[in-house]
């Protein structure tokens, strides 16, 4: 099943993140890199659900917050950019290393109006996403599963297990 968020198109929400990009650019974005406590009080402003020990950095791009998620000890690392079309839940002590993409629309190249396609993404506890790594849309990555670096994932990554590559090829975790 396609689950789109066709209220992305509203009016609301594009003020939210007209108003959200200002807050980012002179707020968020210039902020201290030791200042996590700030940036995840500025997301939790904007309707995130941020748990307060979670680290976001300065250079991380979160495109609506009102549907990022974050558990105890969760990482959001540098210039990782988290396109939040459709809600991202990142688990307890998972780690989103620098330059990674969670990416959780896209659009329906057969279509006449090339119609959004967004999918929730959804990092289980003790997962990590190494640098550069793609996720795509309605991806769920297992409890201590390892996304490598420079991988692309378009399915499930079961529990436990390693995905690298391009695409993405599933291990068993040693």
């Amino acid at each position: 099943m396609i689950e789109t968020y066709q209220s992305e198109l509203t009016l609301k929400n594009k003020l939210g993140r007209l108003l959200w990009g200002g807050v980012y650019l002179f707020l968020f974005r210039p902020s201290p890199r030791v200042l996590h406590a700030w940036r995840v009080w500025l997301l939790n402003r904007f309707g995130a659900a941020v748990h307060p020990s979670a680290k976001v950095y300065p250079s991380a791009r979160i495109w609506a917050p009102w549907h990022l998620s974050m558990d105890a000890g969760a990482i959001l690392g540098d210039r990782v950019d988290c396109y939040t079309v459709a809600p991202i839940y990142l688990g307890e002590r998972v780690v989103v290393s620098q330059d990674a993409c969670l990416c959780a629309a896209t659009h329906d190249h057969r279509s006449a109006d090339f119609t959004l396609i967004s999918k929730p993404i959804k990092i289980e506890k003790g997962a990590w996403v190494a640098a550069r790594a793609f996720i795509g849309p309605g991806v769920t990555i297992g409890e201590r599963a390892v996304v490598g670096a420079c991988a692309v994932v378009f399915k499930n990554v079961p529990p436990a297990t390693v995905a690298v590559g391009n695409p993405a090829v599933l291990r068993p975790k040693a």
